[in-house]
């Protein structure tokens, strides 16, 4: 059963320019969504992909409720987010990456018990919530701190904290690892993860990090210009766009070098002391029996190609 549904979502937006030629002020409009239509099952984790001013933001927006669609339907958990009812929204959360939504000058712990009375949740309830969550996060210490003396991967997992501690059914995440290190990046997807895979929330995600994609979602939304591009298994994705395996060999001294150049193979490239080969098919069959033969199993990867490859080729044929 769907427990989102988009049919047709327009969105428009109407600015004023003035013009110093004619001294007359001039109405612009832009449209940021031209008609999507939208599907998903609960307990789904949702990647949406695309340039920045495809409009993405804009439709994480209106399906929690921030914004209006200029036309089409909107249904999320049988409610129509723009009418803001208590029901629906205590069922979702939003967590933007670029926007705190704690009180900058509070601990978090008093944060905390804030949302705990805004969705009116019961404290035995959120005591024990709260304690999983700030064992799974390992932001024990931190609560007592205010949020602006917290580093920023800190201030993003009580973030994720806060919009968790009332159990939503819907978690929508705007670019919630921008700016963060690798290891926070890693600390995040790996307790939302298991958020989704434990608790069956469903997540939608937005993210210029594609590893965020990778790791989290197995289906894609790809929008460009306002326009659903793609929409689909990720793994059904990679294999139409870029079939090609990458093998990756790492070249021990000369010799190694001089054996990688011999190889047979049309995509071959040296990096350094590193021998990349890109082939699929029946060639890459061929490819690997020589690749095996003439170098050490510990010193051979083979994987797939980078999304990030996938997504401009994508862009590059719809332009």
């Amino acid at each position: 059963m769907n427990i989102i549904e988009t049919k047709n979502v327009r969105k428009n937006y109407t600015r004023s320019r003035f013009d110093w030629r004619t001294f007359k002020v001039e109405k612009i409009q832009k449209r940021a969504l031209l008609g999507i239509n939208l599907e998903v099952k609960r307990g789904e984790f949702l990647g949406f992909i695309g340039p920045n001013g495809a409009g993405k933001t804009t439709f994480l927006k209106i399906l929690s409720g921030i914004m209006i669609p200029t036309s089409g339907m909107v249904n999320v958990l049988g409610h129509y987010p723009f009418e803001k009812k208590y029901e629906y929204l205590r069922q979702i959360s939003l967590v933007m990456g670029q926007k705190n939504a704690l009180w900058w000058d509070l601990p978090a712990i008093d944060s905390f018990k804030l949302q705990r009375d805004i969705y009116d949740v019961k404290r035995s309830d959120f005591d024990k919530r709260l304690k999983e969550i700030c064992e799974i996060l390992d932001i024990e210490k931190i609560l007592g701190r205010r949020l602006r003396n917290m580093s920023l991967g800190e201030r993003m997992k009580c973030e994720l904290a806060a919009c968790l501690l009332h159990r939503p059914r819907v978690v929508f995440l705007d670019e919630p690892t921008i700016g963060l290190d690798v290891v926070s990046q890693r600390a995040i997807r790996k307790f939302l993860k298991k958020m989704n895979e434990e608790e069956g929330i469903t997540f939608i995600l937005t993210s210029h990090y594609l590893a965020d994609i990778e790791e989290l979602c197995e289906r894609v939304v790809i929008i460009g210009n306002g326009q659903k591009i793609y929409d689909g298994r990720l793994k059904e994705l990679k294999e139409k766009y870029a079939p090609d395996k990458v093998i990756q060999i790492f070249l021990n001294d000369l010799e190694d070098k001089k054996k990688f150049a011999h190889l047979e193979c049309k995509n071959k490239r040296l990096e350094g002391d590193l021998g990349v080969i890109e082939s699929h098919g029946p060639e890459l069959v061929k490819v690997s029996e020589q690749v095996f033969k003439n170098f050490g199993v510990e010193n051979i990867l083979i994987s797939d190609p980078d999304i990030e490859e996938v997504v401009v080729k994508i862009f590059a044929e719809t332009r």
